[in-house]
């Protein structure tokens, strides 16, 4: 069976102040909570984060790496580095990183492929735009963006992974996919993965979850908990969440 997953991304908030207030009261609200959760905060903050979890069955996460595994690339940061901080999952291909920074799908496979390599669990990110659903192209958006992913990996590294499906228009617009929409696409994600021997991957839905919706969109058969972006910055919120993960 596969075990739910709830995992924060702090995006670019955050400071030593909210990790020494923020963790603690995450770490003792999802005491008990049998999913698994992990946080995600600036990489200046991991280390500090790292210390601040120590002892607790929260894990650390990264929200970008670089594609490269070393060399002179300035202002980027290698997975090994980050398997030294003892990060055990990375986001890759978030929706803001493919439409701010111009990653596209060849990118964020490569940088999957290094998280891999050094032994973490890349979080791997895939969406459409308001404009993609409106059009119908979702699952050939979709499609496109598993395919890439599907090209460049064994079935056993495929297992490794994490999908998120985050629909793009939903993300941080208050919006959020119904829980029939959400099924849709991951029952789509599966059952692409599972061609591939894979049916067990676990997939997030990200896009504006809140307590209010969570336990109706994890009820879902093929979401496999969540990757939550600004409700994990509210101690409260998040762990009700990570509660409605059971």
């Amino acid at each position: 069976m596969r075990r739910k997953l709830v995992a924060a991304n702090w995006k670019m908030h955050g400071s030593r102040a909210v990790i020494e207030e923020l963790i603690p009261a995450i770490i003792e609200g999802v005491g008990g909570v049998s999913a698994d959760v992990a946080i995600s905060p600036p990489f200046v903050y991991l280390e500090a984060a790292g210390r601040a979890l120590q002892g607790s069955a929260i894990a650390l996460g990264a929200q970008n790496v670089s594609a490269e595994a070393s060399g002179a690339f300035t202002g980027e940061i290698a997975a090994d580095m980050l398997r030294e901080l003892a990060c055990r999952y990375v986001i890759v291909g978030h929706s803001e990183r493919r439409a701010l920074f111009g990653e596209d799908d060849a990118l964020v496979v490569r940088k999957a492929v290094q998280v891999l390599r050094c032994g973490m669990t890349p979080v791997f990110c895939v969406g459409e735009t308001l404009a993609q659903r409106e059009a119908g192209a979702t699952l050939a958006v979709v499609g496109s963006q598993i395919g890439a992913l599907l090209g460049a990996l064994s079935s056993a590294e495929l297992l490794r992974c994490v999908i998120a499906y985050e629909p793009v228009w939903a993300i941080g617009t208050g919006l959020t996919a119904t829980p029939g929409q959400a099924q849709e696409v991951h029952a789509f994600i599966r059952g692409r993965c599972a061609e591939q021997g894979a049916a067990d991957v676990r997939i997030l839905y990200g896009g504006s979850v809140k307590a209010d919706n969570a336990a109706e969109l994890f009820a879902e058969p093929d979401i496999d908990g969540g990757l939550i972006g600004g409700a994990s910055l509210n101690a409260d919120e998040f762990t009700a969440i990570c509660r409605a993960a059971e």
